[in-house]
């Protein structure tokens, strides 16, 4: 529907009103009604709309301190390992991660997250079986801020982070790391053996790993390790491993284990055949 007023009165209207901030105040703000706040609201609602532009909003850009980009680097961790957005009426969207059950204190900080990066934001929560859990809240904007959405699974097509979400990741490395190692990855006990002195010596050692099937997803993690001088080696074609003593230490200080450890594994049945200590990328 046309209007009068400059695009850029609408536009900013509009990320107010996706902010939380209420109609009345709204209004008050930009010189116009309360039920032409609410027109322009409900004529922008479909993303679809051939009136509506079709690049991210200065909201999902991080402009004008409208997006906390810390818990945005964390949420779009978590969105790479076990997250999805699916389409729901109206043109409304529905943001959703999958995590187990027992991990009450993550699946508390997704839905806090969630809360962070969309003002006023409502998660809710629905039980997958017996042990999944997922976290969800509806937003019109959730493909602004994740254009890596798109129709099919994530590892049957490209995943690129845009300039502005690169530029988060980099200055928040470390908590993109957390949102994919607590999705997508565990902290394991492993063991190796070596011959000292003519007998077998047995080692035990703690490592991280990072699982996904999508080779542009392990390629960010990798990235991201990298900018916080964490050792890393691929150990099968789905795996990132960090296992060095020093490597591990400092990535339990960046990202902080899992419930506080409540939910720590253990592979002492099977040897990795990596000694600890000798990190080796992928060529």
């Amino acid at each position: 529907m046309p209007h009068v007023r400059p695009q850029s009165v609408v536009e900013s209207a509009l990320r107010a009103s996706d902010a939380g901030i209420p109609d009345r105040r709204n209004a008050e703000m930009h010189g116009v009604a309360v039920k032409t706040i609410r027109r322009w609201r409900r004529d922008y609602s479909d993303v679809d709309s051939p009136a509506v532009s079709r690049t991210p909003l200065p909201r999902a850009r991080g402009e004008d301190g409208w997006l906390d980009t810390v818990a945005y680097a964390e949420l779009l961790g978590w969105y790479l390992g076990d997250g999805y957005i699916s389409r729901g009426r109206r043109g409304v969207f529905n943001l959703h991660v999958s995590n187990d059950v027992t991990y009450l204190g993550l699946n508390a900080q997704v839905a806090e997250l969630m809360r962070t990066v969309k003002p006023g934001g409502r998660p809710h929560t629905r039980l997958m079986g017996r042990q999944c859990i997922a976290i969800t809240v509806s937003w019109k904007h959730w493909p602004c801020l994740f254009p890596q959405h798109g129709p099919g699974r994530k590892h049957e097509r490209p995943i690129v982070l845009e300039d502005w979400q690169a530029r988060i990741v980099e200055a928040h490395p470390a908590d993109f790391l957390r949102g994919l190692f607590h999705s997508d990855g565990s902290r394991v006990a492993n063991w190796t053996q070596r011959v000292v002195a003519g007998k077998p010596k047995r080692y035990d050692y703690p490592r991280w790993q990072f699982t996904n099937v999508s080779a542009d997803i392990r390629e960010l993690c990798c990235w991201a390790l990298d900018l916080v001088d964490v050792p890393w080696r691929q150990s099968n074609h789905k795996t990132i491993s960090v296992s060095t003593r020093s490597g591990v230490a400092r990535l339990d200080a960046l990202i902080g284990l899992k419930d506080q450890g409540a939910s720590l594994k253990s592979v002492r049945d099977a040897p990795s055949g990596d000694p600890a200590g000798t990190p080796a990328r992928p060529r």
